[in-house]
């Protein structure tokens, strides 16, 4: 990955996002296939596989990995918390496209693990990689003090959990269907639901490298914020990209009668909400000089992206 080791280099340097993120891209994919060989029983291991290495942007673990770099750590020492966390988002994706849950028949233009596998295959599978998930960054971390690493699963196990995602999505099931959801229940949502392993990837990679408290601070609430700036684009895209652009059943939301950004701004406050949350991550990045390029970078990115 091309990353720049001095928190003061030129600002004129050229940072070609694209590169950095097709480079970071293919490292993880490589240590994903490493990390997840099929052994038996084959069956669960070719349904974790399927998923896992099904393709997506890498965003989380390329988090991971630049924030590591950032405050004076290696790829190598936070590669193995870089894939846990794909592991982890994987198992969420696969859960909850089940028919008990949100029911959807393909994602990143590939059927779901459960019409591939069954029910109870899938279900199997994200419980798999989720045990998994810990297992890996606690015996394949190197050249960390341990320390460290219980940092890294306590943060990563309160992002899963009911404090974080769990409880996100227990709040969006009991929401479908009521069309008068207030901001406030959607932004616990979304905050849990989808911010809360934002979060977790961005500091994740800081902790391990030694970061100090008001670093991690900054990362949080960098974090934080393009986390909602994620979910409000993801909600905007819903209503006006088509299935074929996202890999995944478009309008869903709508049907389904959940609460959303656009169906409580409208679409132009939404992007303009988004902008801001944007805007106020970039400035929790300013104490770390040129060394968040690629934060910066990766913010605005969530912005423009069209799937």
């Amino acid at each position: 990955m091309v990353m720049t080791d001095d928190r003061n280099s030129p600002q004129d340097e050229q940072f070609d996002l694209h590169t950095y993120l097709a480079e970071g891209k293919t490292l993880v994919e490589a240590a994903l296939d490493r990390a997840l060989p099929v052994i038996y029983p084959e069956r669960i291991y070719d349904a974790m596989r399927y998923s896992l290495l099904a393709g997506g942007k890498r965003l989380r673990p390329i988090l991971c990995l630049t924030t590591c770099e950032m405050v004076g750590g290696t790829r190598e020492m936070a590669l193995p918390t870089a894939c846990a966390l794909e592991m982890v988002h994987t198992m969420s994706l696969i859960h909850d496209d089940l028919p008990s849950m949100d029911n959807d028949d393909y994602r990143r233009g590939k059927l779901t693990n459960h019409k591939v596998f069954g029910d109870d295959v899938a279900i199997l599978a994200g419980d798999g990689l989720l045990a998994y998930a810990f297992e890996h960054i606690a015996v394949e971390t190197q050249d960390v003090p341990p320390a460290n690493i219980l940092k890294v699963v306590a943060r990563l196990g309160r992002a899963v959990g009911a404090a974080g995602l769990v409880g996100g999505q227990i709040v969006d099931l009991e929401s479908e269907g009521k069309p008068d959801i207030p901001l406030d229940t959607l932004q616990f949502i979304h905050t849990h639901k989808t911010a809360a392993l934002l979060e977790a990837s961005v500091v994740s990679g800081a902790l391990l490298a030694g970061a100090s408290t008001t670093e991690i601070e900054d990362l949080s609430r960098y974090a934080y914020q393009i986390g909602l700036a994620f979910q409000i684009v993801d909600d905007i895209l819903d209503v006006t990209a088509s299935s074929e652009v996202l890999g995944k059943t478009a309008g869903k939301d709508a049907k389904m009668q959940k609460a959303t950004y656009p169906s409580l701004w409208g679409l132009e406050e939404s992007k303009r909400q988004a902008q801001l949350a944007i805007a106020d991550a970039i400035s929790a990045l300013q104490s770390f000089g040129e060394a968040a390029r690629p934060l910066v970078e990766i913010a605005e990115f969530i912005i423009r992206r069209q799937y």
